[in-house]
């Protein structure tokens, strides 16, 4: 993407009431003004909170939300120009269940209060696949920790990838720790019973996997 094009997005982005973009500063010192009243100061209504981390372009953030209207949807990226796309498709079509907060995934403890999201959706993430990048990769302890802060108790976390590794190492790590894995599946498209919303729902990565035959995996989880 061009570099006109990117800042066409982010002077677009600024004019969306469904993006927020905080500071660092702003998030790190605890001023952050919708932790813990994202129902009440954001949407105004009780509806579940359901995040996609790592959002991308948002297509997960907006299928979901055009398919569940009756929960509130916030996908997470650091990079505004990728999730440009899906915040004016949101706009344009009037979705006032979907919001963007554009800031790093290790900060939303600052971002959410305790107990203040039902669901966690991770839509093909990088696998950070060599052993120094452990620390950054989305399933590991550490995340999960910090996931389950912001979780409810029942909350539930929901892993799409299309790398055999990540789905692996996910599992192993879920079963080694003893977490509840509700559901697994390392071929959602050639298996029968893969939830509804797995299937239905594609992002512009995974439509090019597809047609290598590339075989997209799905974890869904409980941390305890």
């Amino acid at each position: 993407m061009g570099s006109k094009n990117k800042l066409k997005r982010f002077k677009e982005n600024e004019t969306f009431d469904n993006v927020i973009q905080p500071t660092r500063e702003e998030v790190v010192s605890g001023k952050f003004p919708f932790k813990g009243k994202w129902n009440q100061e954001f949407f105004k209504n009780d509806n579940p909170i359901v995040l996609e981390l790592g959002c991308g372009k948002g297509e997960y953030t907006v299928g979901l939300a055009q398919k569940f209207p009756e929960k509130n949807y916030i996908g997470i990226d650091v990079k505004g120009a990728r999730f440009w796309r899906g915040a004016k498709t949101a706009v344009e079509t009037g979705m006032d269940n979907v919001a963007f907060v554009r800031t790093q995934i290790e900060l939303i403890g600052a971002i959410f209060a305790e107990n203040e999201v039902d669901e966690i959706w991770i839509t093909f993430p990088d696998p950070q696949i060599k052993y120094k990048r452990t620390k950054h990769r989305m399933t590991n302890s550490e995340f999960l920790q910090l996931y389950k802060k912001i979780l409810k108790e029942n909350g539930v976390v929901n892993l799409k990838t299309d790398s055999e590794f990540m789905h692996g190492y996910t599992l192993g790590l879920l079963h080694g720790e003893g977490h509840e894995v509700l559901y697994a599946n390392h071929n959602v498209y050639h298996n029968e019973g893969s939830p509804e919303e797995v299937t239905s729902i594609q992002t512009f990565y995974e439509n090019q996997y597809l047609e290598t035959n590339k075989a997209i995996t799905f974890v869904r989880f409980k941390i305890k």
